[in-house]
């Protein structure tokens, strides 16, 4: 059979690879092989089709007889979302100052979610009680906007990871608190592969309530998800969703994207290798001579301080973001698709520059 007739061109060269984000990869070929499985015929929109309801048991399987999933479009809507869910009009959300809810999401959280966030300083993108202690308080206080939330990222903003013993201070300290605990998880794929432990370990069996489940940074076209741990306690997703237009008419495409990732193995595959192209990456840099790693590289993101002219010339080579351009910082993401050769050739590059 001839393959279907198109219009469309190629505007890019696919085998042009930069260090920027995870979002610059494509969709697996697993991922759209799903995409084409699920199409033809008609499904019921909004939600009620087969792959949504298959989507269920595969996210049970991973965090939980009780867990359930809504699908969403985007990150930033899952964040929004999931945290409206679990405040009240004149609720606030802790968090660390670095978290992507608070410095990479346009203020939708405040704006859009109407969310007073409460931001504390992290030397590593990670929270702890004592740190959460340094603005939960003023419950009874009116004229503070109320702590009901504590909200981490798995794996942070800096590309560190929280150990399951970490996140289990944090959800018992919090619930002492009636606080709940919700996990930005767009890269919650690479933070299992680091930690080497299902899913569960750190989210459901240790107290967390609620998570933004990632899959565009792991291989998805696009799609992510809010993950209920605990329905009994978090109420009407469904109209959240809808209102905070997150609600995708024709779901099954990303619904059996989450699907084709979480059924089996290949979110594991897909984290494992972005995050070993990252300490490989690491290992080059960590022998380029006036270039600091800054933080542990235990996830797939390498921040480094170098000049600011070599990074300026070498980003004309291959693209990537300043993350404090006064310091001289960078990130550097590998994603799903970057291999051996792509991490040799800019560490290659970054020798060079360094050089001249």
């Amino acid at each position: 059979m001839n393959p279907p007739r198109t219009d469309a061109r190629r505007h890019h060269d696919p085998d042009v690879r930069g260090f920027a984000s995870d979002n610059y990869a494509g969709a697996h070929p697993e991922v759209l092989a799903a995409l084409a499985l699920a199409n033809g015929g008609h499904q019921v929109a909004y939600g009620e089709d087969a792959y949504t309801e298959n989507l269920q048991q595969v996210i049970r399987s991973h965090f939980g007889p009780t867990a359930e999933a809504f699908p969403v479009f985007n990150g930033t809507g899952a964040n929004v979302v999931a945290l409206q869910a679990v405040t009240d009009r004149w609720g606030a959300v802790i968090c660390a100052e670095s978290a992507h809810i608070n410095v990479d999401e346009g203020g939708a959280p405040e704006r859009v979610g109407g969310i007073k966030l409460l931001t504390v300083p992290t030397p590593d993108g990670k929270l702890t009680p004592e740190l959460i202690d340094r603005e939960a308080y003023g419950w009874d206080d009116e004229h503070r906007a109320m702590p009901q939330v504590v909200s981490i990222a798995q794996a942070t903003e800096l590309g560190t990871v929280y150990t399951p013993d970490e996140i289990r201070a944090i959800c018992e300290h919090a619930h002492a608190h009636g606080m709940k605990v919700h996990v930005d998880g767009s890269r919650l794929a690479n933070a299992a592969a680091t930690l080497d432990v299902p899913l569960r370990t750190f989210t459901n069996a240790v107290g967390v309530d609620l998570l933004s489940l990632g899959g565009t940074k792991n291989g998805a076209l696009f799609g992510e998800a809010v993950v209920v741990l605990d329905p009994d306690g978090i109420k009407h997703m469904k109209h959240l969703r809808k209102l905070s237009m997150q609600l995708a008419s024709k779901m099954r495409f990303v619904s059996v994207q989450l699907e084709a990732l979480l059924a089996r193995d290949l979110w594991l595959r897909n984290a494992r290798h972005a995050n070993e192209m990252a300490q490989r990456l690491a290992e080059g840099v960590r022998a380029v001579h006036g270039v600091e790693i800054l933080y542990p590289v235990q996830a797939n993101a390498v921040f480094a301080r170098l000049p600011h002219d070599v990074s300026e010339r070498l980003q004309k080579r291959f693209r990537f973001y300043f993350w404090d351009e006064a310091a001289g910082d960078v990130r550097w993401m590998c994603a799903f698709d970057t291999t051996e050769d792509d991490v040799d050739r800019f560490v290659a590059a970054l020798k060079e520059e360094m050089a001249r």
